[in-house]
């Protein structure tokens, strides 16, 4: 198993959100669900390969009834997975955030202790 988790600045929990991905310098979007967010960066499986390095904007769908959380975002791992369908793959992605405000960085930190904290009551 992968140990960055054990090195992580900031806690991570599992949380579906809605999320759009832009690759920089081109038009294509990816919309997905997070697999976990943390203040510091999501999780995401997709269809494609971004790219170790590749530079990103995330529009991060935390709230239904708000605006999203927009950040720039860099892509840190990518762990290749077999698919369900013969032959095809999946990416676990890693993406940190960076250009991120301050306030929304902190309003993920809040959902992160919050969905952590029900976890633990369980």
């Amino acid at each position: 198993m992968w140990d960055g988790i054990n090195r992580r600045k900031f806690p991570r929990a599992s949380y579906k959100c809605l999320i759009s991905i832009k690759k920089r310098l081109t038009a294509k979007t990816i919309s997905t669900e997070t697999e976990n967010i943390g203040a510091g960066g999501i999780c995401v499986i997709i269809k494609e390969d971004l790219g170790l390095f590749q530079g990103v904007d995330v529009e991060l769908y935390l709230d239904e009834n708000r605006p999203p959380i927009k950040s720039g975002g860099t892509v840190v791992w990518v762990v290749k997975k077999s698919s369900s369908r013969k032959g095809s793959y999946l990416y676990d992605t890693g993406i940190e955030f960076i250009d991120i405000r301050p306030e929304d960085r902190e309003k993920i930190s809040e959902r992160v202790e919050e969905i952590l904290k029900r976890q633990r009551r369980k």
